[in-house]
């Protein structure tokens, strides 16, 4: 139709979105079952053509009902609907007082249901518009989808100096969807790192993580807690200069091999060098004894430990111990070591083959991943709440979960291993235990009162830095309670909900429960 032909809107409306028609208008579908708008107002969208008597006609056809929005999208809202949504703004300027316009005002509760109402047409396949304040909470509760910000004028505003201000559209559709789960793939690079079996490791949540990054302006990040050091690894991919931290040496030892070190390799000759000889000390031998490996085995390891400490080159040094932890983590049922014994014995061919073996595979595995970036990366081995960041940064931290339903010690399932890295010194071994395990490294993280100071310690130390908070669902402090403690040194919060969802335990009896259902969000704070 023409322009001769538009139909305005029949009343004047607070808040009416005569104004942002244009670009309202293009995010109309090009097919669409009914068309269903629950907070009506002034109809601005509802009337896209003509005069008053075209408006009778388009009227004629509709079917107008008063209700709750809530159950008018139950009864009506079905597949390839399209849904145009204006409820009460989220007020940002005290000029502007909805109360006025309505008998209830809208809390933050209600956006809150609302954008639960959303997600549960996003999942009925609806065409969605939805338009809202530039406000914290609305940007936060439909982070993982598309918006735009658009500047408007505010009609019932006392004060004409105020009358400007900002929309957020938020828009979805069935057809392209705009989750961050399905944004952005990861380099390929990145596949050339050695998949490891680590605890917590985010290997599976690397597209997130980089669609989150992506959203973000910065040059150069810190990982925080790297872990299995995949994070690191992905930004360094990605161009970035990246400086590595964690509290355990296996894990450092790790991204010297991996993220820090740019071009030196292990040559073959080099390797197989590694594998002979005879053990300055046997204390592998003879402290783990039928533990957890073979004689055998044991008695390489000690050939392997004196050898790798022999390497003058540092890099080389990382390489070879790198491979070394993780080919006793290959051997080892399970990876872990918190008890004796291989009675987790599935027969796989990783426990079959000999641990020269998958010592060369892995120099080989860890050789391929080497390349440089052009950027100088920094590792350190210490506490992350004494970091002190050089410049403003991407902070991703990716802390250990505090759950009641299960622990976080990550050495007292890796004690070998990170006993390996550090070559047993500065550790205390308990030697009463079966598994002669030694004293677990301190953490913040072993209590909820004590990973909410721990947290509040961290986001104050870099409030002036972009951060990405990786979390699980399953966790204390909850997700409410840690976006609670990101506003106090954040201006603006978000958080990427379900992200990933993933089953954890692994004795039968407890398979179904829903406590093993756990969702990983990502918490961005600017």
């Amino acid at each position: 139709m023409s322009e001769k032909t538009i139909i305005k809107p029949l009343l004047k409306w607070a808040g009416g979105k005569t104004q942002l028609l244009p670009e309202l208008l293009k995010r109309v579908p090009h097919s669409f079952g009914t068309y269903i708008e629950p907070f009506f107002g002034g109809g601005a969208l509802f009337f896209d053509r003509d005069n008053l008597l075209r408006a009778a006609e388009l009227l004629a056809s509709s079917r107008l009902v008063t209700g709750d929005y809530k159950n008018v999208l139950r009864k009506y809202a079905r597949k390839s609907d399209f849904v145009f949504l204006v409820p009460p703004y989220v007020p940002v300027s005290l000029n502007v007082d909805f109360k006025r316009y309505t008998k209830e005002q809208f809390h933050d509760k209600d956006h809150i249901e609302l954008a639960r109402a959303v997600r549960e047409l996003d999942k009925k396949g609806c065409h969605i518009v939805l338009t809202n304040s530039n406000h914290p909470l609305v940007r936060e509760q439909y982070a993982e989808y598309e918006f735009n910000l658009v500047p408007t004028k505010r009609n019932v505003s006392c004060n004409g100096n105020t009358r400007t201000g900002e929309d957020i559209i938020v828009t979805i559709s069935p057809e392209k969807k705009f989750l961050v789960r399905l944004a952005i793939p990861v380099p390929e690079q990145v596949k050339k790192y050695p998949p490891t079996r680590f605890m917590g490791s985010k290997s599976k949540l690397l597209p997130e993580i980089l669609a989150v990054a992506s959203r973000l302006k910065f040059d150069s990040v810190v990982d925080l807690f790297s872990g299995s050091g995949i994070v690191s690894y992905l930004f360094k991919a990605c161009g970035k200069e990246v400086c590595s931290n964690d509290y355990m040496a296996m894990s450092c030892v790790f991204t010297a091999a991996m993220v820090a070190n740019n071009n030196t390799t292990l040559s073959e000759t080099e390797t197989e060098s590694l594998l002979r000889g005879e053990p300055d000390s046997t204390f592998v031998s003879d402290t783990f004894g039928g533990i957890y490996f073979s004689d055998e085995d044991n008695h390489l390891i000690d050939v392997l430990r004196t050898n790798i400490h022999k390497l003058r080159d540092k890099n080389k040094k990382s390489i070879a111990l790198a491979a070394l932890i993780r080919a006793c983590i290959k051997k080892r049922p399970r990876g872990i070591f918190t008890y004796v014994g291989a009675r987790y014995n599935d027969g796989r061919k990783d426990l079959i083959l000999p641990l020269a073996e998958h010592f060369r595979m892995a120099v080989w595995a860890v050789n391929s991943a080497i390349f440089d970036n052009g950027h100088k990366t920094r590792v350190r081995r210490g506490d992350a709440l004494s970091f002190e960041a050089e410049k403003p940064s991407l902070v991703y931290i990716d802390p250990p979960y505090y759950s009641p339903f299960s622990d976080n010690e990550y050495v007292r399932r890796y004690h070998f291993v990170e006993g390996l890295a550090r070559n047993w010194k500065g550790v205390t071994i308990q030697h009463e235990t079966l598994t002669k395990k030694f004293k677990s490294y301190p953490t913040p993280f072993s209590s909820k009162a004590e990973a909410c100071i721990a947290f509040d310690i961290l986001f104050h130390r870099f409030q002036e830095h972009k951060l990405i908070i990786s979390y699980s669902s399953n966790s204390q402090p909850s997700k409410d309670e840690m976006l609670d403690i990101l506003r106090r040194w954040k201006k603006h919060v978000r958080v990427f909900p379900g992200a990933y969802k993933y089953s954890f335990g692994n004795q039968r009896h407890k398979m179904d429960d829903n406590r093993n259902s756990v969702e990983e969000y990502l918490f961005v704070g600017e």
